[in-house]
């Protein structure tokens, strides 16, 4: 049997690959296949590609843009869709077991599908190490399926370093204080090489951009160090981190939820403590 998968480079990528193989032979479709990124014309490939191949089933990995694409195809093929599965079990119906509320919860459900369509959610698969698939190919794409794509790029404020490909991350929230607060954020986020990153009460607040928020409704991260500054740990933030190897939670409330559930913490003012670690990392250079 031919599976195809939507491949994009990145480790989920590799991680859905690993999941697909149970499934079948893969073939896989590019997200850069079609430039600039348009959900429609990739959903139209993949379906074309389903039909040419005849393929059993359709894997992506759980971001926003393979979840996307895998919605609008489930749309076209009038087929069910599982997102953000974390196992799936070959067979009719196919079992699978997926992450609900940005993770807080697990589901485990029966897809009634004759064409099983499937989302892996990130940092939950071992990936992948064998060689890549084929690729299928791609033919040019109808304008009505370029009505919705990307228009333009922003540089994000900090500093260029992402916060998805970030090996340290340096997170602000509430306990920050204010906007003029980040300044010792981004000052040890800068001696670390790391990332800036906020949570959803500071992007409401105006003292950060959407792009640096880490959550369900932001951005979900993976880095080997998260360092987290006044921030409590709310559900919607704590489903953001479950990618991190190692947390650090600095916090005036030493039972603060995220303090509950770091690895290391720290119990005190943030806005003695920041500047320490930085003055300390400074004497060690």
């Amino acid at each position: 049997m031919t599976v195809i998968v939507l491949m994009d480079g990145s480790e989920a990528s590799r991680q859905t690959l690993a999941m697909a193989r149970m499934f079948g032979e893969p073939h896989s479709l590019r997200m850069d296949a079609i430039q600039p990124f348009a959900p429609d014309a990739l959903a139209a490939a993949l379906a074309e590609a389903v039909e040419d191949t005849n393929a059993s089933g359709v894997f992506a990995p759980g971001t926003e843009r393979g979840n996307e694409v895998l919605a609008r195809l489930a749309a076209r093929l009038g087929l069910p869709f599982a997102a953000n599965c974390i196992s799936a079990r070959p067979g009719d119906p196919v079992a699978v077991t997926r992450q609900r509320w940005g993770g807080s919860l697990l589901e485990e459900a029966l897809l009634h599908s004759s064409r099983p369509l499937i989302s892996v959610a990130p940092h939950t698969v071992v990936a992948d190490t064998g060689p890549l698939p084929s690729q299928v190919e791609v033919k040019p794409s109808a304008e009505s399926d370029l009505i919705v794509r990307v228009s333009d790029h922003i540089e994000p404020s900090n500093g260029g370093v992402s916060l998805t490909t970030a090996k340290v991350i340096v997170s602000g929230g509430r306990g920050v204080g204010s906007k003029e607060g980040f300044a010792i954020i981004e000052e040890l986020a800068g001696l670390l090489g790391a990332a800036v990153g906020c949570s959803r009460a500071v992007t409401s607040a105006g003292w950060r951009p959407h792009t640096d928020q880490v959550g369900q409704t932001g951005t979900k991260v993976a880095p080997e160090v998260y360092i987290a500054c006044g921030i409590s740990g709310a559900t919607q933030h704590m489903a953001g981190l479950k990618g991190a190897k190692r947390i650090l939670a600095i916090n005036s409330d030493p039972q603060a939820p995220l303090m509950l559930n770091a690895d290391y913490t720290v119990a005190g003012d943030l806005k003695e403590i920041v500047p320490a670690i930085s003055a300390e990392i400074r004497k060690r250079r």
